[in-house]
């Protein structure tokens, strides 16, 4: 049984007990891999089955990867009574960890398995000048081959002589120890380290590695002839789920499992798997979760994988689940994992991860209109109420202080309650810790301490070189601050210049948050106000981004930064004021049109400028404007290949920014700069020094201190303000909705009929596919049709793949797509009432795949539909099992058109068929 199926029985016994319930003659739930618990998607539906559990019915929850076991015990406790924790540590097959690089499989770990394996040290790398030299595995032992001109030709000492590497010389030096997949493949092999589950975190990725292999023979003459005998029987019994694409690897002992694979296939190969006949499976993270396909070696190919925003590195959490597939019980007496060498990653972060420990179990919990019905509904409108008061009292709805009982009582809550106490007490002792430490620093405490410890004539000079001293460094930063002035104005004089004719190149500079400074190539193109568009305009009145702070220049007029834009050469925008200008150039690109009577550079850049969303990052800032980046796009790319590097551009070629006022301000700090130079070597000269010098670092060493705990302070402080009872505030937020759209009345909890279909049923936004399917458009549409409306509402992460050669799917018919676009308008409706009292589920409505669906439901096979599809066979199927899923409830929902539920069963008994049919295979 599902956690779905189970929750919502349980939503008609909250308050009950297990004999007064849908729950007779259960008295134990078993909660297999609770830490799903964690899961953005499902865990909410795992913590309201602990919630509303009756007290009578026992729990027994079991995870392998759980870092905060005693926070759930505790919370399990404080819900349903006393609650034991059992824990071990103890693993049935031993795990032990291994690092895959060119020409060798090592050890990850040291003997005791606290450390790093120290040969595979940059060190280590660094001093081996042949990869002969490096350790390798022969079934289970431990030799070394050495390349014998250079035996006792190395220095005990030659370690310590390495140079420090840079950055780029260590990328180039993994990247040189990156194995192939055959490499890493044959030291599995002859390590004796086969079956394998290989994970590689992308469909395509796990294809190609088959392909890759396919010629690889892992089988014996026996075996593959029982591999092609089950494939023979396979394919007799489900001509249609076989992934033809695979076949060659198969029958050599390789194969690929991931989500675009269909489910019968994917059995097929866990059969073959279990049974010995396939030796290596490549398989998305997917597979460790959930399928019972244990392994003698898991092989991980990488600690990071792509997701929409750049690379994420696995989490501890990730790794181990995929680890824990190593080593078959009563089968293999240890498990191995296997690490590879990646451009990225080498052992140092692959021991991080495996040393950081678990992360805690993270409350998901949030509230859904399935919820809120089914905790506030009472009476339903459409019946008289005839039963005796007891089963009056039993059906009554709940109030929203009975609901927020039930809702606060979220794991979420436990452990903020916790946190919220502990954090407090902590801040409180920080602020005391500050309090004490900052009447440390004060001049007056100094002063004290400095009379306490100096005689009173070295006092009284060390006194006097002090004021002067300040007042020195005062007129210093006075002077420094005139010299930034004096060079952005010149700057802004220069720039005007360029406003028009050609596009000439510039550098900008900025330090990011480390101190790091990183300079920018890139090709001017105008100040913001050259910009003749509203867009332009409100951004200019944006404070966000509104100009620096106002300055008097030495002429006493103010002084006020622009912004400008440029393309650098990484095919990026910049906004940026004066203050970010290193170096402009007399050089660039001309201004000509690329085709005759065409628009000029600078008025092509603009425009395609314009055409952006205008969505900056803020990457440095002064009081002298910030520095902003937004990322290019295609048309902007082949403009951003023409900026040179900058060290291709001549020093001659440099404008001269240097104005007379600013060559005098720079002279003047440098006189000032040497004026306090000075004043320091005569405090440092003087009788007293050392012992004033004892006390001022005293004082930097504390300040240092309240700025940690200050840092601390600040962390604790933001921490308390964002726990706030989970769950709840969504929940007031639903309840908003569902009373100003007559579905529920909150204060006399009276259901509505659409109330009541919301309620019973089971989906992502259930009020949304509630006003769908009472709505009277449907009743017109054949069963196909239904089918096609339905799976545009369950489209949801369903992709078309790029890399297929076609990208065919089928059309939905014209009476599908009209009705979609009519039931478009009460989606945006209802958005409009989500929006308004601060709603964000979801309203899926697609049209894109309705057409693949309607084939199906019409009756085409699986060969005719997948023809030149654009779908993966996994997404298809996926997607027709939910429409399946959504049909299937029609028939069971209450207070919906008997025509409908008719035409569900009728679409929902057409569809589910080979290869789809759970009961095959």
């Amino acid at each position: 049984m599902t956690t779905e199926i189970l929750r919502n029985m349980l939503y008609q016994s909250v308050g009950m007990s297990a004999s007064d319930g849908r729950l007779f003659e259960v008295d134990v739930i078993v909660l297999d891999e609770v830490h799903y618990l964690s899961d953005i998607s499902r865990g909410t539906v795992w913590e309201e089955t602990v919630i509303y559990c009756p007290k009578e019915v026992q729990l027994i929850c079991l995870s392998a990867t759980v870092a905060n076991p005693d926070e759930l015990a505790g919370w399990i406790g404080q819900i349903h009574g006393k609650t034991e924790l059992v824990t071990s540590s103890k693993r049935p097959v031993p795990l032990t960890w291994h690092f895959s690089k060119k020409f060798a499989l090592l050890p990850l770990l040291d003997g005791k398995g606290k450390k790093m394996n120290r040969k595979l040290r940059m060190s280590h790398v660094q001093n081996i000048s042949s990869p002969k030299s490096e350790f390798y595995y022969v079934k289970g032992k431990r030799k070394v081959r050495t390349n014998k001109n250079e035996q006792g030709n190395r220095s005990p000492l030659d370690i310590s002589k390495q140079v420090q590497l840079s950055k780029h010389e260590v990328t180039n030096m993994r990247r040189s120890q990156v194995p192939l997949i055959r490499e890493t493949l044959s030291q599995l092999w002859e390590n004796d380290m086969l079956p394998a589950i290989w994970f590689i975190f992308s469909r395509r990725g796990c294809d190609a590695a088959v392909e890759y292999i396919e010629d690889c023979r892992l089988l014996h003459d026996c075996e593959a002839s029982e591999v092609e005998l089950e494939l023979r029987r396979f394919r007799m019994q489900y001509p249609d789920a076989v992934r033809e694409n695979a076949v060659k690897g198969l029958l050599r002992g390789v194969a690929a499992h991931h989500a675009g694979c269909l489910p019968l296939w994917k059995s097929f190969i866990e059969e073959l798997f279990q049974r010995g006949l396939v030796k290596v499976v490549f398989a998305t993270e997917t597979l460790a979760a959930g399928i019972n396909m244990p392994a003698r070696t898991a092989v991980i190919s990488s600690l990071s994988k792509r997701i929409d925003a750049g690379r994420q590195l696995l989490t501890p959490n990730n790794l181990f689940q995929m680890a824990g597939r190593a080593g078959r019980r009563g089968i293999d007496t240890v498990g191995h994992s296997v690490l590879v060498q990646t451009t990225n990653e080498g052992p140092e972060e692959c021991c991080d991860v495996i040393f950081a420990g678990l992360e805690p179990l993270v409350s998901q919990f949030t509230a859904s209109y399935g919820m809120v019905l089914n905790l506030l509904a009472g009476s339903k409108v459409t019946h008289k109420q005839k039963e005796s008061g007891d089963v009056k009292a039993k059906r009554s709805g709940r109030t929203l202080e009975e609901a927020r009982k039930l809702v606060e009582q979220s794991f979420g809550n436990y452990v903020g309650s916790n946190v919220m106490v502990a954090a407090k007490e902590e801040l409180e002792r920080i602020q005391k810790d500050i309090q004490h430490l900052s009447s440390e620093i004060t001049d007056e405490f100094i002063d004290r301490k400095c009379r306490k410890e100096l005689s009173e004539e070295d006092y009284a000079e060390i006194s006097l070189l002090q004021n002067k001293l300040k007042e020195e460094k005062k007129i210093r930063n006075e002077l420094k601050k005139r010299m930034e002035l004096e060079r952005m104005a010149a700057w802004k004089t220069q720039l005007e210049e360029f406003e028009s004719g050609h596009l000439p190149f510039m550098c900008l500079q900025y330090k990011d948050k480390d101190s790091v400074h990183h300079t920018i190539p890139a090709v001017f193109i105008g100040s913001l106000s050259s910009f003749d568009d509203q867009k332009i305009a409100s951004m200019l009145e944006d404070d966000s981004i509104g100009p620096g702070k106002q300055e008097v220049d030495s002429e006493g007029q103010h002084f006020c930064p622009s912004y400008y834009v440029a393309l650098s050469s990484d095919n990026s925008w910049y906004l940026f004021t004066e203050k970010w200008i290193k170096t402009v150039y007399q050089t660039g690109l001309p201004a000509v049109p690329s085709v005759e009577g065409g628009p000029l550079p600078r008025e092509t850049l603009k425009q395609l400028l314009l055409r952006e969303d205008m969505i900056w990052d803020k990457i440095a800032k002064s009081e002298h404007g910030f520095l902003l980046c937004m990322d290019g796009s295609l048309d902007t790319w082949s403009w951003s290949l023409n900026v040179p590097v900058l060290n291709s551009l001549s020093e001659d070629d440099k404008v001269e920014r240097f104005s007379q006022e600013h060559q005098a301000a720079v002279e003047s700090h440098k006189q000032q700069r040497r004026k306090v130079s000075q004043l320091k070597k005569t405090i440092r000269s003087t009788k007293g020094f050392r012992e004033f010098q004892k006390i001022i670092d005293m004082r930097n060493f504390t300040k240092e201190k309240i700025e940690r705990l200050e840092a601390r302070s600040r962390r604790l402080t933001r921490r308390i303000m964002q726990i706030e009872p989970t769950g709840w505030k969504e929940f007031l937020q639903i309840s908003n909705v569902i009373q100003e759209a007559r579905v529920l009345d909150i204060n006399t909890q009276v259901i509505y009929p659409l109330g009541e279909t919301a309620a019973a049923i089971r989906g992502e936004n259930e009020l949304w596919l509630a006003m769908v399917l009472r709505n009277k458009v449907l009743l017109d549409l054949k069963p196909s049709q239904l089918a096609a409306v339905c799976g545009s509402l369950v489209s949801e992460g369903i992709k078309l793949r790029p890399w297929k050669n076609s990208s065919f799917v089928y059309e939905p018919s014209s009476v599908v797509v009209g009705v979609i676009n009519y039931l478009e308008e009460q989606r945006n409706s209802l958005l409009d009432l989500q929006e308004k009292h601060g709603v964000k589920i979801p309203c899926e409505i697609d049209t894109q795949f309705a057409g693949m669906v309607e084939a199906w439901a019409s009756g085409l096979t699986w060969r005719e539909i997948m023809m030149d599809s654009a779908m993966d066979d996994g997404d298809l199927a996926r997607l027709l099992r939910r429409t399946m899923d959504l049909l299937a409830q029609i028939p069971k929902l209450p207070d919906i058109d008997p025509v409908l539920q008719k035409n569900a069963q009728i679409a929902c008994s057409v569809m589910d068929r080979v290869p789809l049919s759970e009961l095959a295979g």
